[in-house]
């Protein structure tokens, strides 16, 4: 049975202590397996960053004849760090944030310590890059970044300016630099890594790096991934500055970096409006997960979310679905209490799953996904190896609770806890290796010598 969510009336009045502190950290009752917090204290710390020389979007006149020369400007991103933390770590544990109004000033509480000290001579962990939808900020995910971190990753989660409650500005300016803000995060944290004044030195494998997009996030993580726009999408940036991500053109060629291994993207915009085409979502270049709600008006799901899935033919992906969910689906932070009286609930919550649970089940798939992409854990793939329907599965257990051979309920999942998602996975679609002609003059077809077929290459 699909969890219902209470109206939001109903939980303003009757907030429990968890909801009245704002708690990012929350764990429901039927959470799957790998949601529970790692063995890993967390700390926090900020950075502010500044990529220079960027073409400034919000200054370009649509309306003007093309300029000689585009505006630009030193473009300044907030990045907020979840790391993992000494053992003995203690601190304040809260931190303040701004809701949707870009007005009303929260505190949420998670677990996370303000500039605590990473641990002593461990090896460096793989870096996940975290960007929000249009508008959001940097904390809107922040429940997914602190368990992480606390499984052995560094977080890096961008404050992607114009597109923030607090300064959402030309959404133009959001679909040129969402890209280019990743790579350029990416770089930093590099930079960071190697600077034995930044705090960080030494903590951070750039080169084993994930990207975890939500909505806008999820369009870049997408563009970032490989795949380029189609000819229509270019209309949407003013003087053709959305052309540098076009499918085919040597910048978005160029665009890829190969220290990204995989990618993330829940509730991606954009296909439900035409940026890509067949050709476009073949380019991507690294296995995917998807998530998305099957009622999601915002990305549209069959013909946005799914499509995107369907069309990165020439890697391996899957897709997450919460039936009847909308497009909050996973990504939100439950909502804090003050979002009711300031009327932004909405922006948290969904009228169909409970958002905790949601949060549960999305940290389960994405740590199980993030371990087998980039730690090499294949112990993990036996939470992915799953019926495609969670309300197909049987529950069977003997009278000492142990699974019997009949039990084919989704791994890591407490009985009734799958019904209502959908987990899907497609192949790599390969074509047949070219064959030299003396072959063909010998009599010998494709298929009389079996497979052979390459995958298309990844960037080494």
């Amino acid at each position: 049975m699909i969890r219902i969510a209470l109206s939001a009336a109903l939980l303003a009045a009757a907030a429990t202590p968890l909801a009245a502190q704002n708690r990012i950290d929350g764990q429901a009752p039927n959470a799957p397996a790998l949601s529970p917090y790692g063995s890993y204290a967390v700390g926090v710390r900020q950075f502010d960053l500044v990529n220079k020389n960027q073409i400034n979007i919000v200054a370009i006149d649509p309306s003007a004849e093309e300029p000689a020369e585009l505006p630009r400007y030193d473009r300044p991103l907030t990045v907020e760090m979840w790391y993992p933390a000494a053992t003995d770590s203690i601190g304040a544990t809260s931190f303040n944030t701004y809701l949707r109004d870009g007005v009303t000033e929260v505190t949420l509480e998670g677990r996370a310590i303000r500039n605590a000290a990473p641990p002593p001579e461990t090896n460096p962990f793989p870096l996940v890059l975290m960007s929000h939808g249009y508008p959001g900020n940097r904390f809107l995910m922040s429940h997914l970044a602190e368990n992480l971190a606390s499984k052995g990753y560094v977080v890096a989660s961008i404050d992607h300016t114009d597109s923030t409650y607090r300064d959402q500005g030309a959404f133009a300016s959001t679909l040129v630099n969402r890209p280019l803000d990743q790579l350029f995060v990416l770089d930093e944290m590099a930079r960071l890594n190697a600077d034995a004044s930044s705090g960080v030195a030494g903590l951070i494998d750039t080169d084993n790096t994930g990207l975890i997009g939500y909505s806008m996030g999820g369009y870049g993580a997408v563009v970032t991934a490989g795949g380029g726009l189609s000819e229509n999408a270019v209309g949407f940036g003013p003087q053709d500055t959305l052309a540098i991500h076009r499918e085919g053109s040597e910048t978005h060629d160029a665009l890829p970096d190969p220290r990204i291994k995989t990618a993330v993207a829940i509730g991606p915009w954009g296909m439900n409006v035409g940026l890509w085409d067949a050709e476009g979502l073949a380019g991507i270049e690294i296995p995917m997960l998807f998530i998305a709600g099957s009622d999601d008006e915002t990305s549209g799901y069959e013909n946005g979310i799914r499509k995107i899935w369907e069309g990165a033919t020439s890697v391996d992906r899957s897709l997450l679905t919460f039936e009847g969910g909308g497009h909050n689906t996973v990504a939100p932070i439950p909502a804090p209490i003050e979002s009711y009286a300031a009327g932004v609930s909405g922006h948290y919550t969904d009228p169909v799953w409970d958002t905790v649970f949601m949060n549960n089940v999305g940290q389960h798939f994405v740590t199980a996904w993030m371990d087998i992409e980039l730690k090499g854990n294949s112990a993990m793939q036996r939470y992915l190896d799953l019926q495609a329907n969670g309300s197909d599965g049987v529950w069977s257990v003997d009278e000492s609770g142990a699974f019997t051979d009949d039990h084919t309920y989704w791994f890591g999942f407490p009985e009734g806890a799958a019904e209502g998602l959908r987990y899907e996975v497609l192949s790599a679609e390969v074509a047949p290796v070219p064959l030299p002609a003396s072959v063909w003059l010998l009599g010998v077809s494709v298929a009389g010598l079996g497979a052979l077929r390459s995958r298309r290459n990844r960037k080494a």
